[in-house]
């Protein structure tokens, strides 16, 4: 016989059993992994525009101001905004012993008149070619980093170095040099040493702590010019024949700029020397000339950025061409980007390259490598 039970009295019971037995069990779900630190490195390429698309929605005036690295004045922030308002250039080069532009966030206001950000670049190699001694100490020069220092410390003083340089809004360094020591007093101490696997060693080290800074580095003078027999800034200054640069003097660029090479991932850039080479140049200097461009791209295959030594201001070039002459031979010839220290005379420069009526597709592929270069697009 069935008992009918009143339905509180079944919830009652229920609930009863379920306090009785407790809480239910169960495994913890993993713990997340840890998130990486916030750094540009973990965005990765997809997270930056494609290069063709930015450079085709650009005028083509402006792809030409792209390829111009002009020397301002670094007592005057004002004007050196003022430029690049004025004429959207590629990059500006920091020239003398004035610091204005460097304190006092003085860059970010320049940086801010431009459309596309800025490579801002110093000759910071150490000795007496460096930039920021007056605020952040000095720095050896290469001979004597090689002398006394080992490859690992090199790398730490590259990486504080370019700390400090990042801080005052530097982007990028024209240094290491990798020429190696021979006659040319121009390049001297500035040489890490005259065996070229040396060289190699220590410029490396210096550009890699560089790098690790987020300083864009740039080697120079391609193809060499410690063994020149004069200076460039005074006048032309021939080289050795091209087969003795090849067991020597082209060595580093071998190295550390072919495939596989420790800097051969578009953070590091060549700068072209002001040189006559047998066997390579003929009535032109190394700046002006195709051959020169096509030994650095094909040879050693490099395709990364390419700019030419000063323009302006070095003997080599000033004495036998204009200055609108040599920017546009030297882009005729393979530079991306053509580099004059005195600054001024842009609107010129720009109005002569309109008029030149240079190889669009040879542009654009430079821009391209310029803005790779600048980190704005991938």
């Amino acid at each position: 016989m069935t008992v009918r039970q009143p339905l509180a009295v079944l919830l009652a019971t229920l609930a009863t059993l379920l306090v009785a037995a407790g809480p239910a069990t169960a495994t913890p779900p993993p713990a997340p992994p840890p998130a990486p630190p916030l750094s540009g490195e973990h965005v990765g390429p997809d997270r930056l525009p494609r290069c063709p698309a930015v450079v085709a929605a650009m005028a083509p005036r402006d792809r030409l101001a792209q390829r111009l690295m002009v020397g301002v004045d670094a007592a005057d922030p004002q004007g050196a905004g003022a430029d690049v308002r004025a004429t959207q250039v590629g990059g500006i080069f920091l020239p003398g012993n004035a610091t204005d532009l460097l304190t006092d966030q003085a860059l970010r206001g320049v940086q801010a008149m431009s459309r596309i950000p800025l490579a801002v670049a110093v000759d910071d190699e150490g000795g007496r070619v460096q930039r920021i001694d007056d605020l952040d100490g000095e720095l050896p020069s290469a001979r004597d980093m090689a002398a006394e220092l080992t490859v690992d410390q090199v790398r730490e003083l590259g990486e504080e170095r370019g700390e400090a340089q990042v801080a005052r809004g530097v982007t990028m360094n024209l240094a290491p040099t990798v020429d190696i020591t021979g006659r040319s007093a121009a390049i001297g101490d500035r040489a890490f040493a005259d065996d070229p696997a040396e060289v190699t060693e220590y410029a490396a080290a210096f550009a890699e702590g560089q790098r690790a800074a987020g300083v864009y580095t740039v080697l120079k003078h391609f193809p060499g010019h410690g063994r020149a027999d004069g200076d460039s800034h005074k006048g032309r200054v021939a080289t050795p024949p091209l087969d003795a640069l090849r067991d020597a003097d082209l060595q580093p660029y071998a190295t550390l700029l072919g495939p596989g090479g420790p800097l051969a991932d578009g953070r590091t850039g060549v700068l072209v020397g002001h040189l006559d080479v047998p066997g390579l140049t003929e009535e032109l200097p190394s700046s002006l000339s195709p051959e020169v461009y096509a030994l650095l791209r094909g040879d050693y295959g490099f395709d990364g950025l390419v700019l030419t030594d000063d323009l302006g201001a070095m003997d080599a070039v000033t004495d036998e061409f204009t200055l609108p002459e040599a920017v546009e031979q030297a882009l005729s010839a393979g530079a991306d980007m053509a580099l004059w220290s005195s600054g001024g005379r842009i609107t010129p420069v720009l109005d002569h390259l309109e008029q030149a009526q240079l190889d669009p597709r040879a542009t654009e592929e430079a821009v391209i490598r310029i803005l790779k270069a600048k980190r704005v697009c991938s």
